[in-house]
Parts: structure tokens; C-alpha cells; sequence
């Protein structure tokens, strides 16, 4: 990946998304580049809804979260922006497949995005940013897999630490 002017990485504030954009900064310090933040955001209900009862402060106020997320991402993975980095944040808009492949253009371009585990129902209804930006990109992307934090916490909200809890013996250390 010589070369690389820009690192372009999606954001959204989820564990695998702070995963990827730890990842982000990491190749934007290795190679030198602008590190390009990007979240993307629509209306609630999506487009089509926001068309039928359009209402602009209530989209401004939107935008404003969309804002207020992405920085909460810097301030949870870093405790604010990385002082080292040149950095340009996007907030786009649109679906955050197209808006990263979008942002990416550039054969220089190294885009970065969260690979996280999805569950059956998303999988239905909700498509993969990942490979999205995998089949779409027009430059190298680095898909991060989850942090094992995230397997960690679902196994527990499945009961798996109430189970954990009846052997304490696996808690001691030393042991």
C-alpha cells in the first residue's frame, strides 16, 4: 500500500466501528496521511419518509447528532483528536456503504472499515457495510474484525456470565 495520501474510515460509534477507526488512525500515522473520518446518517424512517414531511430544523438537529457522534467516537477511542494527525471529518448524508465508497475515490485511498459480527435478522434486512465497500471500492480496504470485547458482551447478554458466575474458580487468578 505505498502511496497512500489518504485514510478514509467509517464511524459510527459501535465497538467495531471504534475498532476500525483505532485501526485508522494507526495506517494514517504509518503512512503519513490525511486521516478522513467519515459518518454517515439519514433521516430517521429514511429518505422516503423525510420526503413526505419534510422539516428542515428537525434535519439540521439530525446533522447536529450526526456530529456529536462522531466526535464522541475520538473522545471514546482516543479522549479527543489524535494531535499528531492532519484530520478531515465528513458527515455524509446517505447510506454509509456509498457514502465511504464515494468519499474513497482515489486509487490512493486507503478506506478502513469495521467487519462486525452480525446476527440472523440483520442479515435479512440490513446489508453489510463491509462488503459493501469490499465489492464497490475503487482503492485497498482493510476490513477490521470486531474487537473480542464485542463477542465478549454478547455472550453475556445471553446469560453467559450469569453461567460464568457459578464457577468462580475461573475468575481466580493463579489458578
Amino acid at each position: 500500500m505505498a502511496g497512500v495520501t489518504r485514510v478514509v474510515v467509517g464511524v459510527s460509534g459501535s465497538l467495531s466501528s471504534l475498532a476500525a477507526l483505532h485501526r485508522g488512525v494507526e495506517e494514517a500515522r504509518r503512512h503519513e496521511a490525511l486521516l478522513v473520518p467519515v459518518l454517515a446518517w439519514t433521516p430517521p424512517g429514511g429518505e422516503i419518509a423525510y420526503r413526505r414531511s419534510p422539516c428542515p430544523p428537525m434535519l439540521q438537529e439530525w446533522e447536529r447528532a450526526a456530529g456529536g457522534r462522531l466526535e464522541a467516537a475520538f473522545e471514546e477511542a482516543f479522549g479527543g483528536h489524535p494531535e499528531d494527525l492532519q484530520i478531515q471529518a465528513v458527515l455524509a448524508r446517505a447510506e454509509a456503504g456509498w457514502a465511504l465508497v464515494t468519499v474513497a475515490e482515489a486509487p490512493e485511498d486507503l478506506l478502513v472499515v469495521g467487519a462486525g459480527r452480525r446476527g440472523r435478522l440483520r442479515k435479512l434486512f440490513h446489508r453489510s457495510v463491509s462488503q459493501y465497500c469490499l465489492a464497490h471500492a475503487t482503492c485497498p480496504v482493510v476490513a477490521v474484525p470486531p474487537p473480542p470485547l464485542l463477542a465478549d458482551l454478547k455472550r453475556a447478554e445471553r446469560g453467559g456470565i450469569a453461567r460464568s458466575l457459578r464457577h468462580p474458580a475461573s475468575y481466580m487468578v493463579g489458578q
